[in-house]
């Protein structure tokens, strides 16, 4: 695992020593030793979407590190008290200013070794116009054949993108569930 691990109950704030807890677990978990509180480290979900204009996909050129200066789809991480496709929502409207409809669960990503889980939804845009956030320097349409493969930002992107290419293909959309080491 590449996450900081937890160092201080938070609680009570105690420092916690990792064993497996007494409760039948079978993993070895932050555990305070003052007042017993056990924390659990879960995956983070990122979220987002593909939009579709024709045959074309918006991506958009991340202004923020990680990779800084590369294409992406509009997405990011999911916030408490939303769910995935209200956060994919949400992501899109911040990341590109994008107007849409939201469309089907189109795919899940894991990514075992970073701890995420990344799950991607179809979108229809509404409009060719992009108004986008601070993470995005530019948001722009692209047909299949303009894609920037070597200017992607994360391979879960351009896995993702890859599959839904030969989907269009085919005509035929189904959801895809897959993994990226």
């Amino acid at each position: 695992m590449h996450r900081p691990p937890i160092q201080h109950c938070k609680t009570c704030g105690h420092a916690v020593v990792y064993r497996i807890p007494d409760d039948g677990d079978t993993k070895p978990r932050a555990v305070c030793p003052s007042c017993q509180t056990i924390h659990y480290e879960n995956p983070l979900n990122v979220v987002g979407t593909i939009p579709v204009w024709g045959d074309k996909v918006l991506l958009c050129k991340r202004n923020i590190e990680p990779r800084l200066g590369r294409w992406t789809l509009p997405a990011g991480f999911m916030e408490l008290d939303e769910t995935v496709s209200q956060g994919a929502a949400r992501e899109t409207l911040e990341e590109a200013g994008a107007q849409f409809e939201m469309g089907d669960f189109y795919a899940l990503v894991n990514i075992a070794r970073v701890g995420q889980v990344h799950l991607f939804y179809l979108a229809h845009l509404l409009s060719d116009q992009f108004d986008p956030g601070i993470e995005t320097s530019e948001a722009r349409l692209f047909a299949e054949d303009e894609i920037p493969w070597n200017e992607m930002a994360f391979r879960t992107v351009s896995e993702t993108l890859k599959r839904y290419f030969a989907d269009r293909a085919s005509g035929q959309f189904k959801v895809h569930v897959f993994d990226v080491s």
